[in-house]
Order: structure tokens, then sequence, then C-alpha cells
């Protein structure tokens, strides 16, 4: 991963934590794909994927979360929870979309797709 992506998910990671979750795991990878962060809130398993964009323009960083990115982030769940004991876990996949500069703008999409 670059040092620039690195960057984001630590902001993505700063803003969730002051927002009461805890870190499971950082950049989890497999054949499946990669979660960005894997976070606890409460009895809850989180998958967040961070996306970061300079400007909103072109749909900004949500759009950046296609459909095809939805169905690789899925199949990475799904193999972490298999490799984890997680089936009967409540969990949910967000995404915490970073834009603009300095101050940044936080968008935290919670229960993003399923």
């Amino acid at each position: 991963m670059n040092s620039k992506g690195e960057y984001y998910e630590q902001l993505a990671l700063d803003y969730l934590l002051q927002h009461g979750l805890s870190l499971v795991c950082r950049n989890f990878q497999c054949k499946a794909g990669e979660i960005d962060l894997v976070m606890r809130q409460a009895q809850q398993l989180v998958f967040v994927e961070v996306k970061y964009r300079a400007s909103a323009a072109f749909g900004g960083a949500l759009a950046a979360v296609t459909a095809a990115k939805q169905q690789k982030l899925l199949r990475a769940v799904r193999w972490y929870l298999q490799q984890h004991g997680g089936q009967n876990q409540p969990c949910r996949i967000d995404v915490l979309a970073i834009e603009g500069r300095e101050p940044f703008h936080y968008n935290w999409l919670q229960n993003a797709f399923s």
C-alpha cells in the first residue's frame, strides 16, 4: 500500500476510534480481496471500506465504491468470517468517505450494503 492510502486509512481509523469503535485489524488480505479496517462496535463486527477523493466531482468518494468493488468486498468479508469463526456474529459493512482538503469532510455510511 502507498503512504497516501495509509494516511487516509489512519485518518479514518482515528475518526472511528473517536466515535467509540475499537480496532480489530487493518488491511486484512485474502484471495478474495482486501478489507481496509475491521472494527468492533459493541458486539458487532464492522468492516470498513475507506475512500478518499480530493473533490466531489464525478460523484466523490462514495461513487468510487462501485458495484464490482462491493462484490469484491463482500467476498472478502465472507472469507474473513469463515476464517475467524464469525459466521453467526452480527456484522455490517460501512463506507467511510473522506473528501476535500484539511479540514476534511467525513461521510460515514453505516450499513452501506449487504
